[in-house]
């Protein structure tokens, strides 16, 4: 794969050269590097305090290779070859990306989906094991998924000690149990958050054990990351920090196209990054990823920045070179930490703290409320075929009475400096349809939609839907499931949590003032080809108004 490379046109290269030198002069660069908390204000000081192991994590990192290697050679020896991983956010995005560019397999389940819990766990048990991924070590989520795993290994016969691996932060609640329980345990640095966690523990173990070659991926990282932390005007991080943060007015729509570099899955690891990084305090940056054939990347708008990662910046050309854009090429690793760096560089600009995310924890309680309290499900406000229709109070006219006139309201809500979020509370391994509506409800509103798989979305764009900018619209996709399960030593089934865990959002969203509309899908098939339809008759609506 090329060396790393970067270029910027427009608006994207002005920001760069108003802002780079100064960067250059104020020792930014080396500040990263040498680990000074100071850097992002006295408010940001004691979390970034805590949050900087990232940059040179490769010591500790390369001493974890050879102790994965003999964990996936007991595994072998036991003819156990199937990896599973459970873990959200940045303990599973990261392990997904490395995999796929490698071409190895890892089953990553990072979702309380009843049909995708139990599609994972049927599927050769005799020779998978289970990571158990979670930095606090308390992310219901994983907790449940282990639940459940472990009870199976029992029936199956298999001691679960010989197939649960867990990675977690020293001290946290599931290191004591796991080691109580005789399951092997790997800690990671906890001077490193989550977010900028694919170098530690977090990504290596799933991906080791599934059968990446970590030296390489190490390698590359500590090769490129060495000129990050110079203070130098040809820094490519301080370059696309600077693109990233420093447009003026800020372009704070990054659309995400991959056009062959190689890397397989990079926009959603860096969806998370950044998004929960900036989003905060009424700003941030919203990345939305698309295909090159997508309306996002076909009509540019005034708040748009277009990242285009390509396999090699020197032999792309710039389909527009006064479009306001950057291109960026190299290998997964030093890319990991090209973007790490680059992010809390455009946190430095934005004036907010990169290593917080005060806005996630409100979904988690709504959802432990609903949990404890457990109410009936909510009336509708009307069924629609196989679809019931539920909204914040007031989003809907009076006689709407169709799913096509739900979008419609909905779609009356976004500004012209707005977007839409797609919020997928299903599985995302076998209703893979439901992508199709995003590149449809972008062609109908014309502004960026964004399309997340509930629950692990919470732990990404759900910083930003709460704590950026206010001007979103939300729909919300729950679906009827025949496949429910228990969780072992919990008072609530998958299907129990997944609901809570849409309702709270929901529920958090309006009270923040947020539009949202929650469509149910009583059934899998039928109800999902009926939105697409539904979807499509409120473009051809908005065409008729629009030419009317």
């Amino acid at each position: 794969m090329a060396s790393l490379g970067f270029k910027a046109s427009g608006a994207a290269q002005v920001a760069v050269e108003n802002n780079v030198s100064h960067m250059v002069a104020d020792q930014v660069a080396s500040k990263i590097a040498a680990k000074d908390a100071t850097l992002w204000g006295p408010e940001a000081e004691s979390e970034a305090s805590i949050r900087l192991g990232w940059v040179d994590l490769f010591e500790a990192s390369r001493a974890l290779v050879p102790l994965i290697a003999q964990t996936r050679d007991e595994l072998a020896a036991q003819g156990v070859d199937r990896i599973v991983l459970a873990g959200m956010g940045g303990s599973s995005l990261a392990p997904e990306v490395i995999t796929k560019t490698a071409g190895v397999t890892l089953h990553v389940l990072d979702s309380t989906d009843p049909d995708m819990v139990s599609s994972v766990l049927s599927q050769d048990l005799e020779k998978t094991a289970l990571v158990v991924s979670s930095k606090s070590g308390s992310t219901v989520e994983t907790d449940s998924q282990r639940r459940v795993f472990e009870k199976n290994f029992k029936d199956a016969g298999i001691d679960p000690a010989e197939r649960i691996i867990v990675v977690t932060d020293p001290g946290s609640p599931l290191e004591a149990s796991a080691r109580e329980a005789g399951f092997r345990v790997f800690v990671a640095d906890p001077t490193v958050g989550g977010r900028y966690s694919a170098l530690t523990a977090f990504g290596l173990v799933p991906s080791g054990l599934a059968g990446v070659d970590l030296d390489t991926l190490l390698n590359e990282a500590e090769q490129a990351s060495s000129s990050f932390g110079e203070d130098s005007e040809s820094n490519v991080a301080l370059q696309l920090g600077a693109a990233l943060g420093g447009t003026r007015p800020l372009r704070d729509k990054l659309i995400f196209v991959d056009e062959g570099s190689g890397i397989v899955g990079f926009a959603d690891w860096a969806e998370q990054l950044i998004a929960e990084s900036t989003g905060k305090e009424g700003t941030g940056l919203l990345p939305v990823v698309v295909n090159a054939t997508d309306p996002e990347s076909l009509q540019p708008q005034a708040d748009f920045l277009e990242i285009r990662l390509v396999a090699n910046v020197d032999d792309h050309e710039a389909a527009n070179e006064a479009a306001a854009a950057v291109e960026v090429s190299g290998s997964l690793g030093a890319q990991l930490v090209l973007w790490e760096y680059a992010t809390v560089i455009a946190g430095y600009l934005l004036d907010i703290n990169p290593f917080d995310q005060p806005d996630v924890e409100s979904a988690k309680i709504a959802t432990r409320g609903l949990l404890d309290a457990q109410p009936g499900p909510e009336q509708p406000l009307f069924t629609d075929g196989g679809i019931e229709v539920r909204a914040t109070k007031g989003l809907l006219p009076e006689g709407a009475a169709t799913v096509t006139d739900a979008v419609n309201a909905l779609l009356g809500e976004l500004s012209m400096s707005g977007y839409l979020a797609v919020q997928a509370y299903a599985d995302r391994l076998h209703m893979t349809d439901l992508e199709k509506i995003r590149p449809e409800l972008a062609r109908i509103s014309r502004r960026p939609v964004t399309f997340g798989w509930g629950p692990r979305f919470l732990h990404s764009t759900g910083q930003f839907h709460k704590g950026g900018p206010a001007v979103g619209v939300f729909l919300q996709i729950t679906a009827d499931s025949d496949a429910d399960m228990e969780i072992p030593g919990l008072p609530f089934t998958f299907s129990t949590l997944i609901n809570a865990q849409a309702t709270g959002d929901a529920s958090v969203l309006a009270e923040l003032g947020q539009p949202v509309l929650r469509l149910y899908l009583k059934d899998r098939t039928g109800a999902v080809a009926q939105l697409i339809a539904a979807i499509s008759a409120a473009q051809a609506a908005r065409g008729e108004q629009a030419s009317s």
